[in-house]
């Protein structure tokens, strides 16, 4: 297993920008494929990102697109989100997530990743 641990959340006003990071240990992070999560207060965890295991392909939530960004950097075993214009909707704790493959999938589902770091929570509000 590897193990994951989110940091960079914090208070915002709306329109800032946030970037989270996941640092992961245990294992060979260029052997999983990483994703970002969120849930907010009274609602289910959902998808936001994913990115490949090398980085080449990502794609991301229709809520989200075109102000978050995801990257990794597989010599420091970290995923990154890159937020901007954030808005109270993105009010939440943001998981990431691993899965243990080689493949180019994008995987956007709760149940395809056995990895799951602790969460951090962004709260944006004036």
């Amino acid at each position: 297993q590897v193990q994951l641990v989110e940091s960079g959340g914090g208070l915002v006003q709306p329109g800032a920008s946030l970037r989270l990071s996941c640092a992961a240990s245990g294992r060979t992070f260029s052997n999983y494929a990483m994703g970002w999560f969120r849930q907010a207060p009274g609602k289910e965890r959902e998808f936001v990102a994913a990115i490949s295991w090398r980085g080449r392909s990502t794609t991301y939530a229709d809520s989200v697109k075109g102000r978050f960004t995801i990257s990794r950097d597989n010599a420091k075993n970290t995923v990154y989100l890159q937020m901007n214009s954030l808005k109270p909707e993105d009010t939440a704790v943001y998981y990431c997530a691993a899965r243990n493959t080689r493949s180019s999938t994008l995987y956007s589902a709760l149940a395809q990743y056995d990895n799951w770091g602790q969460g951090t929570q962004v709260t944006v509000s004036s």
